[in-house]
């Protein structure tokens, strides 16, 4: 393949920063990308282990063989290995997956039901691939492994099914209770602990209906925790195990069956008789709407906030709800020392012409053009599920055509980097529970050579690492200073490492935050 000559060609530079920049680029590495071939280029962070990147070339558009490119960087971004995979041109990359010993692929046939599954064993790189059948036209939407098993989940003919595969025997099961009309999966959770399977499930109809269904490691169906009787409606939830016993949900409900948020909902699942577990599980659930959050309207302008806020209260006495239209992007809970932390980041769909954003309703839009982040806000609870304390970082001006996951956390203790990467750029937000530390500043991705400038920026991603460090990747367009004519364009994988200064905390409660955006 023509591609291999992109490792002689890797460049990795070590950048002095001055010591007083609270995020610093410590690393990076460029690979020369081809605009012209069809390629791509993917990021696994493997938090101590170091990274692997993976390179895609070749494909359906020169009827080609698609070849797969691995390689694994130690954190200082020095390669450890490296191991190539051509795949046959009738096989389709779907989704990946990844824990702390393999990284896996799945692959699909185009218009069939067969599918191969590809094991990247991270120590050494050797590779493995299982063959197996699983359904045609089959809708793919999650992709897990727990131990020897794949579940892939999706949909069949607009019905919801999920599958189990086994590596060992190649046999394929369906889990049981789930192909039925108008029911869509929130999720797909595994819990290595229990070495159980949990699949979050709601009704489009019928009220809305949400229900949690666990599954053994053999497929078979242990318990159904059902919602139908709480008091609002369930719209995604995410699982988190904090005890042997027992597992917290979190997630976002609405109050008219619609995909509109009107808050967040916490409750406690035990895993003992489903029966009880449901009963107990609705009546323990804590509804939070977002006017009772300390800060979720500081994106917001300060007067637009207190009016927001104004019309809320004169609802909540007249006896009604005031009706927020939020869209919500749930991250999965992050464990800490004294509970956990949830991540959501609020966006709208955006189109060309006048739009109203979070009432449902489109006036003149004649294009899409893809999704607006407005803001995100995280939340710390204890094990019980008691809420903590609340906290937003403001997104100005980010739009993406795809609903990815924008905004990073990186914990440090008691403190929290909130982060996420927009046009060359990185923001920053330093939190301490419901206090800013440090307001949002902006921090500029450098190249190799102070002579160069960065002309173009695309496909930006930023990850959490280990510690201290994030990862910045993307493509970008470099050319010299002084000649703008002379371009050239590469992938770029960038090592960044905030260092925090000792803050006066008289001073950050004192200063107001940093407010931006408006209502939509």
């Amino acid at each position: 393949m023509t591609r291999l000559f992109i490792i002689c060609f890797l460049l990795l530079a070590v950048i002095q920063r001055p010591a007083k920049a609270q995020l610093a680029q410590s690393l990076r590495i460029e690979i020369p990308s081809d605009p012209n071939e069809s390629e791509s280029f993917d990021v696994t962070p493997l938090a101590e282990r170091g990274v692997l990147m993976t390179i895609q070339s070749g494909g359906y558009y020169d009827n080609a063989p698609i070849l797969f490119n691995f390689q694994r960087y130690n954190n200082d971004l020095k390669q450890i290995w490296r191991t190539e995979f051509k795949q046959d041109i009738k096989f389709r990359s779907v989704l990946s997956y990844n824990n702390d010993q393999y990284v896996y692929y799945l692959f699909r046939e185009y218009d069939t039901d067969k599918f191969q599954f590809l094991r990247l064993h991270l120590d050494d790189g050797v590779i493995e691939t299982f063959d197996g059948i699983l359904l045609d036209q089959f809708d793919i939407r999650q992709f897990k492994v727990m131990g020897g098993q794949a579940y892939v989940g999706g949909y069949h003919h607009s019905r919801p099914v999920v599958m189990s595969f086994s590596f060992f025997d190649h046999s394929t099961k369906v889990l049981p209770g789930m192909y039925v009309n108008h029911m869509e999966i929130s999720s797909l959770e595994i819990d290595e602990a229990r070495q159980e399977v949990n699949v979050l499930v709601h009704s489009t109809k019928r009220h809305c209906r949400f229900s949690i269904r666990t599954y053994a490691y053999d497929s078979k169906l242990v318990r159904t925790i059902d919602f139908d009787k709480a008091k609002y409606t369930l719209i995604s939830g995410k699982l988190l195990p904090v005890s042997q016993n027992e597992s917290v949900l979190v997630g976002n409900y609405s109050t008219d069956c619609t995909p509109y948020s009107q808050g967040i909902y916490v409750t406690r699942i035990h895993h003992g008789d489903q029966v009880d577990a449901s009963t107990e599980a609705v009546n323990n659930t804590q509804y939070i709407e977002f006017s009772q959050l300390q800060n979720f309207f500081n994106y917001m302008k300060p007067h637009r906030q207190q009016k927001l806020l104004a019309r809320a209260m004169k609802k909540k006495e007249e006896g009604k709800d005031y009706k927020f239209r939020y869209r919500l992007l749930v991250h999965d809970l992050q464990p800490t020392p004294d509970g956990l932390t949830l991540v959501a980041e609020v966006y709208y769909p955006q189109y060309r012409g006048n739009t109203l954003a979070y009432s449902g309703y489109l006036r003149g839009a004649d294009r899409y053009e893809g999704y607006r982040y407005t803001h995100a806000f995280i939340c710390g609870f204890d094990l019980q599920g008691k809420l903590l304390w609340d906290n937003c970082l403001p997104i100005k001006e980010l739009l993406s055509p795809e609903l990815t996951e924008m905004v990073q956390v990186s914990h440090q203790g008691d403190r929290m980097v909130l982060a996420y990467p927009n046009d060359g750029e990185i923001t920053t937000e330093v939190i301490q529970g419901n206090k800013v530390l440090k307001e949002t500043e902006k921090f500029k991705l450098q190249t190799n050579t102070e002579d160069e400038k960065v002309t173009y920026s695309t496909q930006e991603n930023l990850m959490a690492w280990y510690d201290r460090h994030f990862l910045a990747y993307g493509f970008q367009k470099i050319a010299p200073s002084k000649n703008y004519a002379s371009q050239r364009e590469v992938f770029y994988l960038n090592k960044l490492t905030y260092t925090p200064e000792p803050v006066d905390t008289k001073s950050a409660n004192a200063a107001s935050r940093r407010n931006g955006g408006s209502e939509r």
